[in-house]
């Protein structure tokens, strides 16, 4: 154990985190989301829900301040009447963490999954939200 890393983390995570570099995307996918299937690497995160897991990310993971959206929804698909209230919840966790936040970019259910084929990671969850699904840009340490 070591002192001041949240037990969220799994050591795993934590190295995934030390190895990506500016401009890598990491993926924190719901429980729907075709992780495996999609993953150049992947990290289960089984019982964890995103919100508690994105909070502890960035308290180590700096966001993109060179592009104007380092944080990315899956749009919903239309005609589909679900409603992400989690997006509040994002917006609430990524604006308290101190970095440069105006708002997500929302890209197009494939092209989301497309994006997160390139990703560096993708972190399987158990969120059980719709539309949950979240990419970050990560940033440099000034």
């Amino acid at each position: 154990m070591l002192k001041g890393i949240p037990a969220i983390l799994s050591p795993e995570l934590l190295k995934v985190l030390m190895e990506m570099g500016h401009g890598d995307e990491l993926v924190l996918a719901d429980g729907n989301f075709p992780a495996c299937s999609n993953a150049r690497r992947l990290i289960r995160a089984d019982g964890l829900m995103i919100p508690p897991l994105l909070e502890a990310v960035l308290k180590f993971f700096p966001l993109d301040q060179y592009v104007q959206r380092p944080a990315v929804l899956m749009q919903v698909v239309p005609g589909d009447p679900t409603r992400p209230t989690i997006w509040e919840e994002y917006r609430r966790i990524i604006r308290a963490s101190g970095e440069k936040f105006t708002d997500f970019e929302q890209i197009e259910r494939h092209a989301f999954y497309e994006r997160a084929r390139n990703a560096f990671a993708i972190v399987a969850t158990s969120e059980p939200a719709l539309y949950a699904n979240l990419i970050l840009k990560k940033g440099v340490v000034v």
